[in-house]
């Protein structure tokens, strides 16, 4: 049996509840709504909550203001401040964002959308109407000229998996908590509504200090856990070429530690989807790299198509990462673990089974079997370095993300926006306990700079490199503003090709070209001196590393941005690859009826 190797990246927790003792009854000042959301949020790991001031929600931001262990970030939008609260999440568990209603909340729902396919509990707060306006015929600002105060509730209910609207002070407890609990449970967002006139008053049912939530954890069936168990063991043990492929969604199953466990019980090959990178340490001797049909890294998908048998841990297979449906598996040699089930080969289905029971109870009926390993040693040929730069010769892609590469350590963590740098991203080896964080399932461009913005405010001890192309960067860069107030240090390589690179490859036309800005001119109006921030553009080789050097040295302490320029047509060969065939899959006619 090998020796357990490494440690989980921090991107595989997913909640935090901190156990602190109540103490005794607040007097009738601090037994407010507003007061015991502030001491909740606390309760279970925000320390941050991202928010957009409006008449509606002033009040409550007055008591959350007054927490201490609470600190309120102010951002320039609520898309942004939903993308922060999103970005939180990933490192810290759970995240927040307050918004004002309608205007404030269909504004944010994009963000709460996208961590909703990501299974982030973010809890979106939107403050509301005055509790007397509800059932009334009157019409308020920020509607859409209806007294039908539900437009916003419908919206957030298919995007959330708990809706609370709080116009009334007895229920209120109850419904705040309900709601905060089932983000921590189904690991979801959920949508807090509390009307305006709400959060200062007094009311018996928070007169103490809340009382930790105590969540029952979900349990496996046993019987259930041991006839998957034994039938996926006797698949997997008569197998001469098994390989194990972590999915997405080890995050919310809080599997990683459970597939490390069975990784090294069972000596098989380990492989990555491409959604999954950073919740498996790169760094075990048996991993084998990112498995993506055709753009997979060199000798995985070689490996992967040729077994004889694979288990896919928390897998999503959609049109992007099976790149276009054209990965070659076949269901018959497949085990497909979910997070509450097991679906063996085309045989039995188990359910009431938890990933995390299943795969340690699995690593210890298998035996060691590491021909598939052993396979891709004899095979594998190291990948060869990009060419250096001639002196004055423009710089490419390929030799950015080799510089890159030299930047990653423990105390790093990469941001991968929307685009190109889903793919070269991906290539980049990551050292154990380097963070990762991109948003493959919901794929929304900007989505990176808010992220960014939450993500280095929840690790501190992290230095964040965001990779971000300049289309994406065009859709949210006023919160360069809010880094800069929140005294961050992170390095934003700015990758300004001129366009939508990524919708090139897929189907081109003159709308994926963007105007140019002054990327590092913008940067600087919005430092206005205020802060510390250092901006620079590079065309070449020996720039790059000049900047580089700089940003780690003299600037370590700083919010550096370095805007890369590269030709319109440097892209990675994955995205060329994978590009054509999300084309042919959108391209594909009607069905004949």
């Amino acid at each position: 049996m090998d020796t357990m190797i490494g440690s989980i990246p921090n991107n595989g927790n997913v909640s935090t509840i901190h156990n602190l003792t109540p103490s005794t009854f607040f007097n009738q000042a601090e037994a407010t709504l507003g007061h015991h959301l502030a001491r909740r949020l606390v309760q279970i790991g925000v320390n941050d909550v991202f928010s957009v001031p409006g008449d509606f929600n002033l009040t409550l931001l007055d008591h959350l203001i007054a927490e201490p262990g609470l600190n309120l970030v102010g951002c320039c939008n609520e898309l942004n401040a939903g993308y922060a609260a999103d970005g939180y999440a990933r490192s810290r568990g759970v995240g927040a964002c307050v918004v004002t209603f309608t205007v404030g909340g269909l504004s944010v729902i994009n963000a709460i959308a996208g961590a909703y396919s990501e299974n982030l509990p973010v809890i979106c707060i939107v403050g509301g109407p005055n509790s007397n306006d509800y059932g009334t015929n009157r019409i308020l600002h920020h509607t859409i000229g209806i007294s039908d105060f539900n437009q916003e509730l419908r919206c957030f209910q298919t995007v959330t998996c708990n809706q609370a609207v709080v116009n009334n002070l007895e229920d209120a407890h109850e419904l705040i908590d309900t709601a905060i609990a089932t983000a921590l449970k189904e690991s979801k967002p959920v949508y807090i509504s509390i009307s305006c006139n709400l959060p200062a008053i007094p009311h018996p049912t928070f007169s103490r200090e809340p009382v930790p939530f105590s969540i029952a954890p979900r349990l496996s069936n046993h019987m259930g856990l041991e006839a998957a168990v034994e039938a996926a063991a006797e698949f997997l043990n008569k197998s001469v070429k098994p390989v194990l492929v972590g999915g997405p969604k080890l995050r919310v199953a809080k599997a990683s530690q459970s597939f490390l466990e069975l990784a090294n019980a069972s000596g098989y090959a380990v492989s990555i989807m491409p959604s999954a990178k950073g919740l498996v340490p790169e760094n075990h001797p048996h991993f084998i790299g990112t498995y993506w049909g055709a753009v997979s890294t060199s000798f995985c998908a070689e490996m992967v198509e040729s077994a004889d048998a694979y288990l896919f841990a928390g897998p999503i297979f959609n049109d992007y990462s099976s790149v276009g449906y054209s990965l070659l598996v076949m269901k018959e040699k497949a085990i497909i673990v979910h997070p509450d089930r097991v679906l063996i080969s085309n045989g039995p289905s188990f359910g009431c089974i938890l990933m995390k029971d299943f795969l340690q109870a699995l690593g210890k009926r298998l035996k060691h079997n590491s021909t598939t390993y052993d396979n891709y040693n004899r095979i594998y040929v190291p990948e060869g370095h990009p060419l250096k730069c001639e002196a004055n010769e423009s710089l490419r892609v390929n030799v950015l993300f080799q510089h890159i590469q030299k930047m990653l350590s423990a105390n790093t963590a990469v941001i991968a926006e929307t685009g190109d740098s889903w793919f070269n991203c991906q290539k980049l080896k990551l050292p154990e306990g380097c963070g990762y964080e991109f948003q493959m399932q919901y794929g929304s461009i900007g989505w990176s700079v808010g992220a960014t913005l939450g993500y280095a405010q929840a690790a501190r001890d992290k230095r964040v490199i965001a990779c971000i192309g300049d289309g994406s960067f065009q859709v949210t860069a006023q919160d360069i503003s809010t880094m800069l107030r929140c005294e961050q240090k992170t390095i934003i390589f700015l990758i300004n090709n001129g366009g939508y690179t990524i919708e090139v490859e897929i189907h081109d036309g003159p709308y994926n070209v963007i105007k140019n800005w002054n990327y590092c001119g913008l940067v600087d109006a919005i430092h206005n001196g205020e802060g510390k921030c250092w901006t620079t553009k590079v065309r070449y080789e020996e720039e790059l590393i000049e900047a580089i050097e700089i940003a780690t040295g003299e600037n370590k302490d700083c919010l550096c941005f370095i805007e890369v320029i590269v030709h319109k047509d440097d892209t990675s060969k994955e995205l060329l690859e994978w590009g054509s065939r999300v084309s042919a899959a959108n391209s594909r006619p009607p069905n004949p009826r």
